[in-house]
């Protein structure tokens, strides 16, 4: 008894009915597959992307993702790319000799390129070497008529 005139007005656990149990739920899930089973996050994305207007810069990301895989082991590792802007890739050679060899390949590297990703991602290459470190100090410079390697 409570101090309130006898009546308990604690609520009363409810009995469980027929809607209650999950073996009479009509939306019980049986052994076959069912669209509310977990899917792999994999399966998922590329619906995501397209969902959400990615694609475009999916496929611009994965030239550096995916750079070693699509132009080999042995190109990746004397070149990388740098920066992708409007269709033209900027690709930094170790020194200028790789530059150079490089530029002579470049329809194979683009035909790579195209294959794996799409003619449109990469629409023209552009080959460079590295940068040179630069002689100059301070405010004032004097020109030099000849070469740098000459002094």
């Amino acid at each position: 008894m409570s101090s309130s005139g006898g009546y308990d007005y604690r609520p009363r656990p409810r009995r469980r009915g027929k809607s209650d149990d999950p073996r009479f739920r009509k939306e019980w899930s049986g052994p076959g597959p069912d669209k509310r089973d977990p899917e792999l996050l994999g399966s998922l994305l590329p619906q995501i992307v397209r969902k959400n207007g990615w694609t475009r810069k999916v496929a611009d990301a994965s030239v550096f993702g995916r750079w070693e895989a699509i132009v080999g082991p042995d190109i990746a590792s004397h070149c990388r790319p740098q920066h992708l802007e409007n269709g033209e890739l900027l690709v930094v050679a170790e020194s200028t000799a790789w530059a150079t060899q490089l530029r002579l390949f470049s329809r194979q590297i683009h035909g790579k390129l195209a294959a794996a990703l799409g003619p449109s991602v990469v629409k023209r290459l552009k080959i460079v070497g590295p940068q040179q470190p630069t002689r100059s100090f301070g405010p004032r410079r004097v020109r030099f008529n000849g070469s740098r390697d000459t002094f």
